[in-house]
């Protein structure tokens, strides 16, 4: 089963998620949108490491990280998750709260309503 990523662990694996070339702690740095240590990087990637979210290898001196599990899959499974956990597994209760939120557009309801008769 996939655990859960904390918030600050998730930032890091959307950035090994999105890379296009190797994936060093210098690499993830240059990306993150917040102002982080090295030291702190290098614990969440440890951490993701012992979890089994992401393997390394050395190159040299240094750690080079890779996904052990597909973006796609764990968002996945975090979505079945926060259906559950929020919305009772009612699709129709998480798509009315969003409605009431004003957080989706007359074109995101487009959008759904095609995929959902393409699904048919």
């Amino acid at each position: 089963m996939i655990k859960k990523i904390p918030d600050s662990e998730l930032e890091i694996m959307m950035i090994i998620w999105g890379a296009t070339e190797k994936v060093t702690s210098d690499y993830i740095m240059e990306r993150l949108d917040k102002t982080w240590v090295k030291s702190t990087v290098l614990n969440f990637l440890s951490r993701l490491a012992e979890r089994g979210f992401v393997k390394y290898h050395k190159e040299g001196r240094i750690n080079v990280y890779q996904p052990l599990v597909k973006k796609e899959e764990y968002l996945q499974k975090e979505s079945k998750r926060f259906l559950k956990k929020m919305h009772h597994n009612s699709l129709t209760s998480l798509v009315a709260s969003l409605c009431d939120g004003n957080s989706i557009s007359k074109e995101d309801l487009k959008q759904l309503k095609n995929f959902i008769e393409g699904a048919k």
